[in-house]
């Protein structure tokens, strides 16, 4: 059987060889009725359309975006925070037609994602800058955005604001009158008291700026809070820090989590303590995921909007690929997310004989 090509569909449907590719690459050019004859011709020769390689040399542009994650792809749709932006990401590009690429943080010695995979533009989700596959994107010189993560030059940005919503969990735990307070929170570190530079301590971004929050409100009030700082956010780092932040005596009143999920491992380890929650023990934790109302007691937590974030991101990227193909030089744009407080059972006042007195 011969090669089937555009022409043979226009020989077959009486119509010319441009009508056919109007039928596959700019459909709003011809009738609905028109396109489905075309599509049905050449679904009977067994031809599934333009060659894609071929087709993005012609237009120079792949139809694709990527999406890099912080862990692997498997790891990443395991947490619900990833999740819920991903899918709203997703959900406004859809209009453009372009296609998501999943690419993982890291590579092989022979394939590297970031570096080979065709793309016109990426979102790079809560990715330190140091990654080697952020690098490989900035080389490439494509529309980037940045979310969760600090800004690049150049490159549009969508962040939560850290540092308020740290601070309105510390504000909520200080009017209720709790003055021992402990933070569980991200990177590397033992139990110590917080370092006087509150910006060095910690090398992720979101990390560093809810710290930042919660010192200053914290410190305003004339507390110095303990800090506990784990390797990252899951099991089993989260549980040790946990149960480290709680011994002792003079174990906090309260706690302020980086997350939920580190939220819940307080709670656990309260629990194994033979802690009331929340009469011995107050916890906030951040982000507000589907797990802050399973736990008991339900979260009190900093609530981000999941939906709004991924579309400020999808119509970040959009617009920059768009500059991007007229030629115009970057205009870089960053996005802040409002963050909110939302009380539920897992905070109250200190026990009587437990309150100290405000310095």
């Amino acid at each position: 059987m011969s090669r089937v090509t555009l022409q043979t569909i226009a020989d077959r449907v009486g119509v010319s060889r441009m009508t056919v590719s109007n039928a596959f690459s700019r459909p709003d050019q011809l009738s609905a009725e028109m396109r489905r004859t075309i599509l049905a011709a050449a679904d009977d020769l067994g031809y599934v359309g333009p060659d894609p390689s071929a087709r993005a040399l012609a237009r120079g542009t792949t139809g694709a975006v990527g999406v890099l994650l912080t862990e692997s792809i498997g790891t990443a749709f395991l947490d619900p925070i990833a999740a819920a932006f991903f899918g709203s990401a997703a959900e406004g590009l859809a209009p453009t037609g372009m296609a998501v690429v999943l690419l993982p943080s890291t590579s092989s010695e022979d394939t590297i994602p970031a570096r080979d995979i065709p793309m016109d533009g990426a979102l790079i989700y809560g990715c330190a800058g140091d990654y080697p596959a952020v690098g490989w994107l900035v080389k490439r010189k494509l529309p980037l955005v940045f979310i969760d993560s600090a800004p690049v030059a150049d490159a549009s940005s969508v962040l939560l604001d850290e540092r308020h919503g740290a601070r309105l969990g510390a504000r909520h735990l200080l009017d209720l009158g709790h003055r021992r307070i402990g933070i569980l929170t991200m990177n590397v570190g033992v139990r110590a008291e917080l370092a006087a530079d509150p910006a060095a301590a910690g090398s992720g971004y979101v990390a560093r700026e809810r710290q930042i929050g919660w010192v200053d409100e914290l410190t305003d009030a004339g507390v110095t809070p303990v800090v506990m700082e784990v390797r990252d956010n899951s099991e089993p780092y989260v549980s040790e820090g946990a149960r480290l932040l709680l011994a002792g005596d003079d174990r906090p009143t309260a706690v302020l989590c980086f997350s939920d999920l580190m939220a819940a491992a307080i709670v656990k380890a309260a629990e194994e303590l033979g802690l009331r929650m929340p009469e011995d023990l107050s916890i906030v934790g951040f982000d507000d995921s589907p797990l802050a109302q399973r736990v008991r007691p339900a979260l009190t937590t900093v609530q981000q909007d999941f939906v709004a974030k991924g579309k400020a991101a999808a119509a970040a990227l959009t617009s920059s690929i768009s500059r991007s193909r007229a030629g115009l030089p970057p205009a870089p744009e960053q996005h802040r997310i409002l963050v909110d407080l939302v009380v539920r059972d897992s905070t109250a006042p200190p026990a009587d004989g437990r309150r100290a007195n405000p310095s």
